[in-house]
């Protein structure tokens, strides 16, 4: 039983942040606005293809590692993983953005990977 939820999350997850990575990517300017600060519209646009580029990357190898990999490492990463909304809480609060953004996006999303990654544990 508690083998399907954890591997699900895990997808649902990985799957969650390649298409964030895939939005910032396609549309960065509106996706920029949804992670809770806002792009100058005459600003770098290659610090929002980073972004993406690096959270389609993290989507997908969560995925590999889901397919190839035991519970334990995909657990692992999770684990590493919760630093970047962590992190990501941090940058909403320092740059002006909404606390209501901070925490009732980047920091549930924290609280969510984190008990994805204990479930994994417990497997």
């Amino acid at each position: 039983m508690l083998s399907p939820l954890a591997y699900g999350l895990a997808v649902v997850l990985s799957l969650f942040v390649a298409f964030i990575g895939a939005r910032f990517l396609l549309v960065p300017q509106a996706a920029a606005a949804g992670y809770g600060v806002p792009a100058r519209p005459d600003g770098d646009p290659a610090y929002l293809t980073v972004k993406g580029l690096k959270d389609v990357t993290f989507g997908l190898l969560g995925l590999a590692l889901i397919a190839f990999t035991t519970a334990d490492a995909v657990a692992w990463f999770m684990l590493i993983v919760a630093l970047v909304p962590l992190g990501d809480t941090l940058i909403v609060l320092r740059n002006g953005g909404t606390k209501a953004v901070a925490f009732g996006i980047h920091f549930a999303t924290a609280a969510v990977v984190l008990l994805n990654a204990a479930l994994l544990f417990a497997l």
